[in-house]
């Protein structure tokens, strides 16, 4: 055999010995791959379900628990304190058999009309469907929207310094009609309709936008008011041009003007009104779809949907 021969053998070899080791390292990671990924899934697929065996009991003592959903922060569509979020946490807050009742823990400065009118009247059906008493408790804000909520409550705890009050309506926006002039931009809008155009922060605020909107706002105020009246029938006890004025006060003043009925926090509305000292956290509970999506969302650090946010009129 010639040594051009010997050499080709061994470089032949060579190359299949490497070849095959780098299939058996291409292998190795596929099955790493593999059992990591599977893994993966487990572990989503334990959280789910563990999510889906619904909430554990908190607290310590004898004599059962009362449901309790917490409502946090702005409330507006796609947030947490919205109809979507808060809705089936209350059927499943309801549903519960074994519990004593219910507990509303809010701590919210409003958001939305919309929004709160919904969660007010589902509150109320829900009293009504599974006769159990629900108590409101008021957290570091109990304003505006949240306070809408809350008088869909048998009664209403708040902290001498929670925020209470503000029943009112606002509308927000800005007047950029000197801006585009300073800056030299044309702008061209085509639209039909003859108000159609009303609001464009582009355009010089006219007396008849300003009636319209005008309007519009008092009429959401005087259902705001309507609420408030409904679910306070009887207990307040201030001037109504104050109380319905807008204006806040803290819980203490909030229990003169008959707007809340005991200085309290979530401990002693459990205790005074239950006689209980263990609760169930219902918030956020779904469906198992819906739990998934949320882990496997919340895992992957992705959002499940996006949403232009907008500009509402506010309470």
């Amino acid at each position: 055999m010639s040594e051009n021969q010997k050499l080709d053998e061994v470089v032949t070899h060579d190359l299949v010995r490497d070849l095959i080791k780098e299939r058996q390292r291409d292998r190795r990671w596929r099955n790493v791959r593999f059992f990591a990924g599977f893994l993966f899934l487990l572990f989503i697929i334990g959280m789910v379900f563990s999510s889906a065996k619904g909430p554990s009991v908190t607290g310590s003592g004898e004599g059962g628990y009362i449901a309790m959903v917490r409502m946090n922060g702005l409330i507006a569509p796609g947030e947490s304190f919205s109809a979507e979020e808060i809705i089936p946490a209350l059927h499943d807050a309801f549903e519960d058999k074994d519990a004593k009742g219910i507990i509303l823990d809010i701590n919210s400065g409003g958001g939305t009309p919309v929004q709160a009118s919904i969660i007010h009247d589902e509150v109320l059906k829900l009293k009504k469907q599974y006769k159990k008493k629900v108590i409101v408790v008021g957290e570091d804000m109990l304003a505006s929207g949240a306070y809408f909520v809350a008088v869909s409550g048998d009664k209403i705890y708040v902290n001498p310094n929670t925020v209470t009050g503000s029943i009112g309506v606002i509308m927000q926006g800005f007047g950029l009609v000197d801006v585009i002039k300073k800056i030299g931009i044309d702008r061209r809008v085509i639209a039909s309709g003859a108000n159609k155009d009303r609001l464009d922060p582009f355009l010089p605020q006219s007396p008849a936008d300003v009636a319209k909107v005008q309007a519009v706002v008092d009429e959401v105020h005087a259902n705001f008011n309507d609420v408030v009246m409904q679910g306070r029938q009887g207990k307040l006890n201030g001037d109504p041009k104050e109380i319905f004025s807008g204006d806040f006060w803290t819980g203490a003043s909030a229990l003169k003007l008959g707007l809340v009925d005991v200085l309290g926090n979530f401990t002693d509305a459990m205790q005074t009104e239950f006689k209980v000292q263990k609760f169930k956290d219902y918030t956020g509970s779904g469906s198992l779809l819906k739990s998934l999506a949320s882990q496997v969302g919340s895992t992957l650090s992705l959002p499940l949907h996006g949403e232009q946010k907008g500009l509402w009129s506010k309470v």
